[in-house]
């Protein structure tokens, strides 16, 4: 069987496989820095954006790959499943109507930084279209569990998708 990418070994001495064009993104890295061995912070701690089932499938994800996690809930979810789920639960967006307190970015920004989460996961609707929330996580260093906030603001707009498509 033929391997189309790069093997590259890993300090635990797994084997990892690399396609070309992550390859590429990895061996500019190498020869920017000048390293010998490239590292990637492992995630430890995961704050999922959102509620209900979508919340509670990610911490079962995230439980089984040893990583903690943060449930936000409003003030109208507190008794809900996916708050008692969590490793840690914070109450988002206090005063606002359930959908509000979920698109409350600056909230979820503070509580994710007082939580220590290395990551954010925005679940399905309410942020994980919005390429701002990306952003601001990005520029809060922490990673946003998604495509990049430049592809979603591309992706986000039909005419520049359907020119990134043609290209």
């Amino acid at each position: 069987m033929a391997t189309f990418g790069r093997i590259l070994s890993h300090r635990n001495g797994k084997r990892l496989v690399l396609l070309p064009a992550t390859y590429r993104s990895l061996h500019l890295t190498y020869n920017r820095y000048n390293v010998n061995q490239f590292e990637v912070k492992p995630i430890k701690k995961v704050l999922v954006a959102n509620r209900g089932e979508i919340a509670i499938r990610v911490f079962r994800a995230c439980t089984e790959l040893g990583i903690r996690s943060v449930a936000v809930y409003s003030e109208q979810d507190k008794m809900h499943m996916h708050r008692l789920k969590a490793d840690e639960a914070y109450l988002v967006g206090k005063g606002l109507p359930p959908v509000q307190a979920y698109l409350h970015i600056p909230d979820i920004i503070r509580i994710a930084k007082e939580a220590d989460v290395d990551a954010i996961h925005p679940g399905y609707g309410f942020l994980s279209e919005r390429s701002d929330f990306a952003r601001t996580i990005v520029d809060n260093d922490m990673r946003f569990i998604g495509p990049s906030p430049d592809v979603m603001a591309r992706m986000g707009d039909k005419v520049e998708a359907r020119k990134a498509a043609i290209e």
